[in-house]
């Protein structure tokens, strides 16, 4: 594992070529229970258990990285695959980081496929880029037909609460929803640098230091949610929700990470009766 220091910066003897970290996992349904059935990792990358909250029908899965966050050089992959009829509820327990590197950028890359009238719920806690970070962050989410997933990122640049700006640096995102085929549904990508004219233009983030989406995939938009979503309070933040012909996305920017958490827990609570017929329960280690 990686030694961290008190201010966030990695020791001198981390892994030098960088961890090479994956997770191979699938959910099914059988007898009417969502049932990990295969779990395959590789480096410090795992998951740290299945529970059942909500009875047999719904997986949730809490992913650990141990060494706590992601050094220039690291590559984690992720891939899961939900097969026909499964639900799994997926999320972290604890926000994740992306460290400072020396030159070597930071990689990850994630898979997220699920079959015909499965469900998937793609909730991680926050993530911290540090300044000087260089990091590269892809995810794809494979849709069949009859399909629906809910899912957000958060991301927070620098550690503000010790003052640390985002001044130096690199942070690249890509997201892209398809259908088996590889038609995409919708599509974006961010190539964002530090101290970039974005992160205090009046157009792009204004100053905020928190920013995340929130995507509601594989069923048209419902004009009643979409009106539900767009009453909910924000705090102290700036939100936006549009509705595409399969996915809803909901938009937030704040000064801090609790904010935009809370905020997406609202959408998640109004969204998931509608998409998934189920209560939302709050997973168990967002309160601990």
């Amino acid at each position: 594992m990686n030694a961290v220091t008190e201010t966030g910066h990695l020791q001198d003897h981390h892994h030098p070529q960088g961890w090479r970290a994956s997770l191979d996992l699938r959910v099914e349904q059988r007898a009417g229970r969502s049932l990990l059935s295969h779990n395959l990792h590789k480096g410090p990358l795992r998951v740290q258990k299945a529970l059942y909250p909500e009875g047999d029908a719904v997986c949730q899965l809490l992913i650990l990285h141990p060494p706590a966050g992601i050094a220039g050089g690291d590559q984690l992959q992720i891939q899961l695959d939900v097969a026909a009829g499964a639900h799994a509820q997926v999320t972290t327990p604890g926000a994740g980081k992306w460290y400072r590197s020396k030159g070597p950028t930071a990689t990850q890359d994630i898979q997220l496929n699920v079959a015909e009238n499965a469900c998937l719920e793609w909730l991680p806690q926050e993530v911290i880029v540090f300044d000087q970070a260089q990091a590269q962050a892809s995810t794809t989410l494979t849709l069949a037909e009859g399909a629906c997933a809910i899912g957000w990122d958060i991301l927070c640049l620098g550690r503000t609460a010790s003052g640390e700006r985002f001044n130096t640096g690199r942070f690249r995102q890509r997201f892209r929803l398809q259908t088996p085929d590889g038609t995409a549904l919708w599509q974006e990508q961010m190539n964002l640098v530090g101290s970039d004219p974005a992160l205090t233009s009046a157009a792009a983030l204004a100053g905020h230091t928190v920013f995340g989406t929130l995507w509601l995939a594989g069923v048209a938009p419902s004009a009643a949610l979409t009106d539900a979503l767009r009453a909910i309070a924000p705090g102290d933040a700036n939100c936006g929700v549009s509705a595409l012909p399969r996915v809803t996305i909901v938009r937030v920017m704040a000064h801090s990470a609790e904010v935009a958490r809370q905020y997406f827990e609202a959408a998640w609570a109004l969204a998931r009766p509608t998409l998934m017929q189920r209560a939302a329960i709050p997973p168990r280690i967002w309160r601990t």
